[in-house]
This record gives structure tokens, C-alpha cells and sequence, in this order.
């Protein structure tokens, strides 16, 4: 062979071996493997209910791939988590993961969840670690999660005829009171039956799953009954940190059609789809729905949706939701004093008002039906949020009552707002300056000087959602809060 002929058959060659060098396993002891954390905490995770999946990295940091040997839980098959490394996951007849292998400057993903049965009403700690063992070396990374046994309620009737699944609460009992001891997770549809009453009593926390719905039947009826400081909270049912303000988790507290005497006091109700939905009423003169000192946010559709109801609302928050925070609609009877609606919804576009009033619909065979709003009240109020036009009212251009009125009112709007009917001593297009809203704090402070002694000493509420006295000055302040 000729010596050009030689030269290149010796480059490649050497080319290989250094290739075949480089590409052979790293099995070096003093080679580790690195990890994006080295401990995994989930928050507290309910009996049946399982967690939301965390992920963390392992990298190899060399030029040669490495070998994990080995890579299980340290409780073993027994363990309440569960482990998943580049699609293979562990199980309670292979506990152990075994040669993994990781190119050179690449990572593998691990992903871990976990399911707790705990036997006691107060929180457990649970813990576990995963162990790696590469090249002799053991490393790992910490498991921690907080179990919180709950009452539950599920399903135990499945309909053939389109309804959804769905159980009765205490289907042999007329009136249920729910226990302090523990919270309760709620998945499907939850009933309160024809001539039945359900009492939710300060301090209960009740969970709702994906798609839970807390349905009050007709001729039933729903009291939540919560104190300042120890109100009652619905709520999704994932508590870990990135879910805080997530709307849309469940679906919706459902007052349906002649469900009667609703009391909603002192509650919280955040990140669902629909916090409140009140439908038709056979008669206006009793409200269906009293709901007072309550705070309703963070819904993907609307804080409260009125269809043809009646309800009274006193020193409430309504906020932050994905269309209307107050859609009322179908007519009806409505009445606030002394609340706030307030929209600065930021996790997308946003084009539907605040609060919207209409007195018609169309049927399911395409009719157009008129029904009166025989009055909408707002008093002491605050509307506003981060859009032009705040208060949409759709009005049947067949007639029908279309009352409302704004008395002592903050509003943002584009609309005309002399006084007479609908407007007296309304305010507009004037910030409020509360505390902070993109923390949901609608509080007024030193500066909310277009809100503070705005009010009407008419309106005659005389504690706010502080439970402090009202007024604190010479005339009470606009909204829910009294300022301090």
C-alpha cells in the first residue's frame, strides 16, 4: 500500500478508537450524577385523591455515558410514591429500576407522584427517598408529602339517561349538618334533595375534585354558615403551591331551578368554574339566595350567575374571573349593598363587563322569551376592573322591566351617568386604589381617597367583611371594607 494511501486508512482508524474511547461507559468512582434539587415536597395531598405529578432532572455531567445500576424507593414496593424514570415506572412486583443508561452531557427526566391512606384526622408527614447507585456510588433525593385524611363523597348512582353521576348527602335524613373534624372531598355530583336542608357550619373546608358540583335540588336548600375568622372555604382540591390561584378546578355551587331559602354567609369559594349559580324562582318575594361577608374569586366563568332569581348580597367581594363576575341574566330580582365587583383578570384577554344585567332569552325551541328584571340594586358599591366598559345590559327590544339602580356607587363605564332613575350620586371612571389586586386584595388604604366616606349613611350595614364597625367616619366608605 502506498504511503497516501496509508495515511487516511490510519486517521480513520484512529479516529474510531478514540470514538469507541470516548463512547464507552464512565465507570470512574469518583463520577456522580447531579440532580436539578435534591428533595421533592408535596404539599397536602388528600386520601383518594392521589397528587399532581412532580419532575426533577438527572444529569450526567461527562463526556462518556454513565450507568445507573440501580434506582428505587427506599421503603420499597410498600412506598406511597410512585417512580417513573425515561418511561419505565416501578411496581409493587419490580420495586427496583435497574440499568438506566445516560449519554454524555444529557439528563433523564424522573417523575414522581404519590397516594396517601392516612388513618388519623390531623395531617401525617410522609417521607421516602429515591436511591441511585452508579459506579458504587449511592446518592438521593428526598421525598416529602403531607397526607390529610377527609370525609369523602362520591358518586353511587350512575343514570343511564344523560344525567351525570352523582350521590344524595344523607339520602334517609331531611336536614344533614357536616362535621368540624375533617375536611370534606367532594367528587361528581353532590345532591341536596327535594325538601332537604344541608348546613355547612363555620371552620369546614370542603374540597371539590375536577368537575365537582355541589347541586341543591329543587324545594331544597343550601345554609353555609361560617363566622369572621373561621369561615367556611371551597375550594379545589390541589393544595400545592402552583395551584393557589388557578381558576377553573371544579365546577360550581348550583342553586337550581326552586331550590329555596339559600344562605351563603362568611365563606370563601375560590378557583372553580362558577362560584355561585342561582336559577329560576316561582316567586320574587323571598330571596332564593342570601349571601353576606363572603368572598367568591378566581373563576374561570363567572363569580355569581343570576338566571331569573332573587338575591341579596351584602358585604361581599365578587373578583377576578374569566368572563362576567356578576352575569345577571333572565330577569329577576337582585339587591348588594355594600359590595365589590371587581374584574383585573390577566390570564387572558378579556372583553365581557363586570356585571351583566338582561331581561330575556331564547328558548330551547328558539323563542324569544322576555322576563322582567324587576330590579337590580346597587348601593355603597364598587364596580371596576381593568377595561373600558364594566356594566353590559341587554334590555328585550320587546320591552319588559329593565330596573336597576346605582345609588352611591363607584363605576367604570363609558355610559352617561346623570342622576334620576338608574343613577344617584354614582361615581365614574375614578381608580378606588385598592390595596393590591393582583393579589385579590380589594381593601382600601390610605390613598383610596375616592372610596373612602363616599357612601350613604341610608345604607345602613354596620360591619364590613372585617367585621369592624361601619362607618369609620363621617359617612361609610364605598365597597365591602371600611377603611382603617
Amino acid at each position: 500500500m502506498k504511503l497516501k494511501q496509508f495515511l487516511p486508512v490510519c486517521l480513520l482508524l484512529l479516529l474510531i478508537l478514540s470514538s469507541c474511547k470516548k463512547d464507552g461507559l464512565l465507570t470512574d468512582s469518583g463520577a456522580k450524577l447531579e440532580f436539578s434539587t435534591d428533595s421533592v415536597l408535596f404539599d397536602t395531598v388528600f386520601h383518594y385523591a392521589g397528587s399532581t405529578t412532580k419532575v426533577f432532572r438527572i444529569y450526567n455531567r461527562y463526556d462518556q455515558p454513565m450507568n445507573i445500576s440501580k434506582a428505587y424507593l427506599a421503603t420499597g414496593s410498600g412506598s406511597a410514591f410512585k417512580l417513573n424514570i425515561d418511561g419505565i415506572s416501578t411496581t409493587a412486583t419490580a420495586p427496583i429500576l435497574t440499568d438506566i443508561e445516560i449519554l454524555g452531557g444529557d439528563s433523564l427526566y424522573v417523575f414522581v407522584q404519590v397516594y396517601v391512606n392516612p388513618t388519623v384526622a390531623n395531617p401525617v408527614l410522609i417521607k421516602d427517598s429515591i436511591i441511585f447507585e452508579t459506579n458504587g456510588n449511592i446518592q438521593d433525593v428526598k421525598l416529602t408529602a403531607i397526607g390529610q385524611d377527609v370525609h369523602l363523597i362520591k358518586p353511587d348512582h350512575f343514570p343511564t339517561n344523560g344525567l351525570p353521576p352523582y350521590s344524595i348527602i344523607s339520602p334517609t335524613a331531611i336536614n344533614t349538618t357536616l362535621l368540624t373534624d375533617m375536611p370534606y372531598l367532594i367528587f361528581g355530583y353532590t345532591v341536596v334533595d327535594s325538601f332537604s336542608t344541608l348546613t355547612i357550619p363555620a371552620g369546614v373546608h370542603i374540597y371539590m375534585h375536577n368537575h365537582a358540583v355541589l347541586w341543591v335540588y329543587r324545594d331544597g336548600t343550601l345554609e353555609i354558615l361560617g363566622s369572621h375568622g373561621n369561615e367556611v372555604t371551597i375550594q379545589g382540591d390541589r393544595l400545592e403551591a402552583e395551584y393557589k390561584d388557578v381558576p377553573g378546578q371544579w365546577g360550581k355551587i348550583w342553586l337550581s331551578r326552586l331550590s329555596k331559602n339559600n344562605i351563603i354567609d362568611w365563606a370563601i369559594i375560590k378557583n372553580g368554574g362558577i362560584g355561585v349559580q342561582s336559577d329560576t324562582v316561582a316567586s320574587l318575594i323571598t330571596p332564593t339566595l342570601r349571601i353576606s361577608n363572603t368572598i367568591i374569586k378566581n373563576m374561570s366563568v363567572a363569580a355569581l350567575y343570576g338566571q331569573g332569581t332573587h338575591i341579596r348580597g351584602v358585604n361581599c367581594v365578587f373578583a377576578n374571573c374569566g368572563q362576567f363576575v356578576a352575569a345577571l341574566t333572565i330577569g329577576g330580582k337582585y339587591r348588594f349593598e355594600h359590595c365589590t365587583f371587581a374584574n383585573y383578570w390577566n390570564r387572558d384577554s378579556r372583553s365581557t363587563p363586570t356585571i351583566a344585567l338582561s331581561n330575556y332569552y331564547y328558548s330551547s325551541g328558539g323563542a324569544y322569551v322576555v322576563r322582567d328584571l324587576d330590579s337590580a340594586y346597587f348601593g355603597n358599591c364598587i364596580v371596576y376592573g381593568d377595561i373600558s366598559e364594566e356594566i353590559g345590559m341587554d334590555s328585550s327590544i320587546y320591552g319588559g322591566n329593565f330596573s336597576y339602580k346605582f345609588d352611591f356607587t363607584l363605576l367604570k363605564t363609558e355610559r352617561n351617568i346623570p342622576n334620576g332613575i338608574h343613577y344617584n350620586n354614582a361615581y365614574k371612571n375614578i381608580d378606588p386604589g385598592f390595596s393590591n389586586v393582583g393579589d385579590n386584595n380589594y381593601k382600601p388604604v390610605i390613598g383610596s381617597i375616592n372610596i373612602i366616606d363616599k357612601g350613604s349613611n341610608l345604607i345602613s350595614i354596620p360591619r364590613d367583611l372585617n367585621d369592624a364597625a361601619r362607618p369609620n367616619g363621617p359617612l361609610p366608605d364605598l365597597g365591602a371594607y371600611e377603611f382603617y
